[in-house]
């Protein structure tokens, strides 16, 4: 990891930039991606898995014998972790459940507004070097307790052309029965879209590489709504010298590990501090399984050493985080004063992986700065919500006259005529 040492707000902008592929290319090769599976359904899925996944599929639906296997075999202790998680999330995300307030905003004149389930969603779950199966559970119960009528789940099958059957156990375990072999951007097209076989969505979740962050962005332009921008992962750890470099090392592998295109961020007072916990890093990769993709995600990576607390804390709203751990000895008044963050991790015994999986708040978030403007997923983004109205007779007889006024200085007579007709008759 690089070390910037107070390095000066003109160079800020660039400090934050994340990697990323030539977007020239990127965006065209999506584009075409999109453009064949609109037009040729699940043959081009199946032609795409062969080329992407390298495994021929008869079938892109899983079967319920497939799903009943996966249970079966699933290892105990795995089953029952996965439980203790859901269980975990469901209650975080229940609590997020609103009553139905209605407002009298003048006598007689009553106003609400009203969550509607998204009728049909799509979730991608990622696949390949890291099958996310608890990005399902992040997904799958929020949108239950939502209402959604119908989920579709797509996820990139192994060489042997089935799922991680631990994606297939947390899908049975929330409900998920419309379960679908594809991945990458061609899946982003398939929800989009519809196929013989998967079903078109009205709204897609999930997190991805910049393939599928660019087919989401590319469909939502074409109308279908997407939860959020969500590319490759990130993390930034603040720390001084209260906190464990062992602690400090292993939370910034543990992003590090998830891909080549992941990004983690340290932002420290010292050079002596960000010494020691590089030792650290180098110790701990060596014991890494992924010790290759962790290693080019570091590339990416950078210290920052600010001996101004006040600069750290613009840099760290700058930076805008997905994942933001605050290791410090003022981390709770700290955690206060931050605006622009996915997820906020507090203390030296708060990792980012118990959010990631088990804690309860939902790991899908927004990367890439988009927390300044973005929230993570929650109940809500799983509905839409409609404002109602109802007046009575009193109450146009008390708002009618203000919207006359308003409306014919407007020059919009035709609305204050429908007004003035029921002021008439009342």
């Amino acid at each position: 990891m690089k070390v910037f040492n107070n390095p000066s707000r003109n160079t800020w902008e660039q400090l934050c930039e994340r990697p990323q592929l030539q977007l020239e290319f990127l965006e065209s090769s999506v584009k075409n991606i999109l453009a064949r599976v609109k037009q040729g359904g699940d043959y081009t899925l199946k032609e795409f898995t062969k080329q992407f996944d390298k495994v021929e599929l008869k079938e892109l639906v899983v079967t319920a014998s497939e799903i009943q296997q996966a249970v079966d075999g699933l290892d105990g202790k795995l089953k029952d972790a996965i439980q203790i998680a859901a269980t975990n999330i469901e209650k975080f995300h229940k609590a997020q459940l609103r009553e139905v307030m209605k407002v009298e905003t003048m006598t007689g004149v009553s106003c609400w507004r009203k969550g509607i389930p998204i009728e049909k969603v799509g979730i991608y779950i990622p696949g390949g070097t890291a099958p996310l199966f608890s990005t399902v559970l992040m997904l799958a119960i929020p949108a239950k307790l939502a209402g959604c009528r119908e989920i579709a789940l797509v996820s990139p099958p192994d060489k042997q052309g089935n799922i991680h059957p631990a994606i297939l156990f947390a899908a049975n375990l929330t409900g998920v029965t419309k379960i679908f072999k594809a991945g990458g951007a061609q899946a982003i097209a398939a929800l989009a879209y519809g196929t013989e076989s998967i079903p078109k969505v009205n709204k897609i979740f999930g997190p991805g590489n910049q393939y599928v962050t660019k087919a989401k962005q590319l469909v939502n332009q074409q109308g279908v709504a997407i939860d959020m921008p969500a590319g490759p992962s990130e993390v930034l750890v603040w720390a001084d010298e209260s906190a464990t470099p062992a602690f400090v090392a292993a939370d910034l592998l543990s992003q590090a590990e998830h891909g080549t295109d992941s990004q983690v961020m340290l932002v420290v007072k010292s050079a002596e501090l960000a010494e020691k916990i590089q030792e650290e890093v180098h110790k701990q990769l060596a014991t890494l399984p992924r010790k290759e993709i962790a290693e080019q995600a570091l590339r990416n990576s950078r210290t920052l050493v600010f001996e101004k607390q006040t600069e750290a804390l613009d840099f760290v709203n700058t930076y805008a985080a997905e994942h933001l751990i605050i290791n410090t000895k003022n981390a709770d008044e700290l955690a206060d004063k931050i605006i622009n963050a996915g997820s906020v991790f507090i203390g030296n015994y708060t990792p980012e992986a118990a959010g990631d999986y088990a804690s309860g708040t939902n790991h899908t978030l927004p990367t890439n700065g988009y927390a300044t403007a973005y929230a993570g997923v929650s109940v809500e983004s799983f509905l839409k919500y409609i404002t109602f109205q109802k007046i009575s007779k009193e109450g146009i007889k008390n708002i009618g006259p203000v919207v006359e006024v308003m409306a014919e200085a407007e020059e919009l007579i035709g609305h204050k005529n429908a007004i003035s007709i029921r002021l008439n008759n009342v």
